[in-house]
């Protein structure tokens, strides 16, 4: 069996500021004297960021970087609403654009539908949502395909939205768009939440997962509640996952963020404290243990 040493550790900025932009460089010396590899980079609000100034941040600081988005009202590609759909996919296509421009392998996130207090939908309305998403993240793929760029998909709780909650809706949804950049985010917390057991929902995923998110069960620091660590990492292994972790948490006093997740108080004693001991429980996580098979 082969292990899994070799990853790239990251923060999200979500951890750090919110919105994220480029006043914010003293963030990248941060994450690098943290000792992580790579900075999750949201694209929140993209009037606030420029692509280059990341790129020429993550130079000097050597962190890689990863892109995700942040889908929030006016974002919805799955909308009824031509209008809505059309500046989904302008938004994505920008997300994509930054990702070129920084060596992102992907854009990552939600992508599907607008997160956050999903209203209430008989099945046909949620198949109707799904297929409109498909088709425009179709384009989305597309277009991303010219740079070499991936969309890894995120599935999240129901408390979050109703189209995609598990891998295998994920899964499902990938199919529907049919294109080869295109797989999942799979999110520690939200499979918590969602998956019957979330070893064999990473087995089942298997090289469609693109990308991973670590947080403990509250969004506290990953190895401080009950998630199955061993299990999650042991499935990671198992399909030859080689890509970055990201430890990712909010910031509880951004209202909009805390909103969307309902996050309603601090989950650790700081967040750089979240990020260090994170940093170190993914670290030591990655390393062999006596009982594997290398």
């Amino acid at each position: 069996m082969t292990n899994v040493i070799g990853n790239e550790v990251g923060l999200s900025t979500f951890v750090l500021a919110s919105p994220f932009t480029d006043n914010d460089a003293a963030s990248f010396d941060r994450v690098a004297d943290m000792g992580y590899d790579l900075i999750e980079v949201c694209i929140e609000d993209p009037s606030l960021l420029s692509a280059n100034w990341i790129a020429e941040q993550a130079s000097r600081t050597g962190l890689a970087v990863s892109i995700c988005g942040a889908f929030g009202p006016g974002r919805d590609i799955s909308a009824a609403d031509a209008e809505t759909r059309e500046g989904a996919l302008h938004y994505l296509k920008t997300c994509v654009d930054f990702a070129a421009t920084v060596g992102s392998p992907h854009v990552a996130g939600p992508m599907y539908a607008v997160t956050g207090g999903p209203p209430m939908r008989d099945e046909a309305q949620r198949v109707e949502k799904r297929s409109r998403a498909a088709l425009g993240l179709g384009l989305v793929a597309d277009y991303a395909a010219g740079f070499g760029v991936r969309l890894a998909i995120e599935p999240l709780n129901r408390f979050e939205t109703d189209l995609v909650n598990t891998v295998e809706q994920g899964i499902e949804l990938c199919g529907l768009i049919d294109r080869k950049n295109v797989g999942l985010l799979i999110d520690t917390f939200h499979m918590n939440i969602e998956e019957k057991n979330i070893g064999d929902a990473v087995r089942a995923a298997g090289d469609l997962v693109f990308h991973v998110q670590v947080s403990e069960n509250d969004r506290g620091t990953p190895g401080s509640g009950h998630i199955p660590w061993e299990e999650f990492f042991l499935s990671l292994q198992d399909i030859g996952y080689g890509g970055p972790l990201v430890v990712e948490s909010f910031l509880p006093t951004v209202q909009e963020i805390a909103r969307a997740v309902s996050l309603w108080r601090p989950v650790a004693a700081s967040m750089d404290e979240l990020a260090i001991d994170g940093l170190a429980f993914v670290r030591s996580s990655l390393e062999p243990s006596q009982d594997w098979v290398i």
